[in-house]
C-alpha cells in the first residue's frame, strides 16, 4: 500500500474510528486502577500507565500484522474480529480491574490489564492496516492524544448517543469482512467485484441487525426478571 493515496487514507480512517470507539475501555481500565492512588499522583499514574499501554499495543498490534502473513490467520482473524464487533453491540463487558495504593502497582495494573483487554484493538487495527507497519504506527501515535485526554469524553459520547457503538461495531464488521474475503486461500471466490463487495455489505448489515436484536431480547429478559422478582417480594 502506497503512502498517502485513497487506500492509504481510508485504512488510517479505519484505524481511528477503531480507536475512537474502543477507548472507551481504557478510560475505564486507567480510571478503576488509579482510583486509590493521592490524587496529586493520578496524573503520574495516567500518563506512565498510559504510555505504556500503547507501546505494548504497538508491538502487540505489529506483531499480529507480521502474523496475519500465516495462511488461513486472515479468516481466522476475521472471525474473530466478527464476534468482537457483534459483542460491541451488546453493550456487556465487564472490567474487573483491582485498585492499587501505589503509584508504580497502578501503573503496572493498567498495563497489564490494557494488554490483556486489548484484543479488540489490536485484531482490529491490524487488519484495518492491511500489513502496512508505518499505517499502525501512524494510527496509534495519532490515537495517543485522543486516549489520555479524550477518553472521558468518548465513553460520555458512546452513552449520550448509541449511534456511535454503531458506527464503530460497522467499521469493526467492515474490516473483519475484508480480512476474510482478502484470505489468499479463498481469495479466488471473491474475484468478482459485485460478490466480494456484496458479502462484506451482507457481513456488515448482518452484524448490526444480529447484535441489534441480541440486546433488545437481553432487555427484555432483563425487564421480565425484574417484574418476576418484584413479583416475589411483593408475595
Amino acid at each position: 500500500m502506497e503512502l498517502f493515496t485513497l487506500e492509504w487514507f481510508s485504512a488510517l480512517l479505519s484505524i481511528l474510528i477503531i480507536d475512537l470507539v474502543l477507548a472507551g475501555d481504557n478510560a475505564i481500565v486507567i480510571g478503576l486502577a488509579a482510583r486509590r492512588v493521592p490524587e496529586k499522583q493520578h496524573k503520574l499514574v495516567i500518563g506512565l500507565g498510559t504510555l505504556g499501554a500503547i507501546l505494548i499495543r504497538i508491538l502487540a498490534t505489529l506483531a499480529v500484522v507480521w502474523l496475519l502473513n500465516i495462511p488461513g490467520l486472515y479468516l481466522i482473524g476475521g472471525l474473530v474480529l466478527l464476534w468482537i464487533s457483534f459483542n460491541l453491540l451488546k453493550g456487556k463487558k465487564e472490567h474487573e480491574i483491582a485498585a492499587k495504593n501505589s503509584v508504580w502497582a497502578a501503573i503496572g495494573t493498567i498495563i497489564a490489564a490494557d494488554a490483556a483487554m486489548g484484543l479488540d484493538n489490536v485484531l482490529a487495527v491490524a487488519g484495518a492496516a492491511h500489513g502496512n507497519n508505518g499505517l499502525v504506527i501512524t494510527g496509534i501515535a495519532i490515537s495517543i492524544p485522543i486516549v489520555v485526554w479524550g477518553s472521558t469524553m468518548i465513553v460520555r459520547l458512546t452513552r449520550r448517543y448509541p449511534w456511535v457503538i454503531a458506527a464503530g461495531a460497522a467499521v469493526l464488521a467492515y474490516t473483519a469482512a475484508n480480512m476474510i474475503v482478502s484470505e489468499p486461500s479463498i481469495r479466488f471466490l471473491f474475484d468478482n467485484l459485485w460478490v466480494k463487495w456484496g458479502v462484506i455489505a451482507a457481513v456488515v448489515v448482518g452484524v448490526l441487525w444480529l447484535g441489534k436484536r441480541k440486546k433488545q431480547m437481553e432487555g427484555m429478559h432483563d425487564e421480565l426478571s425484574g417484574m418476576s422478582r418484584s413479583s416475589n417480594a411483593r408475595g
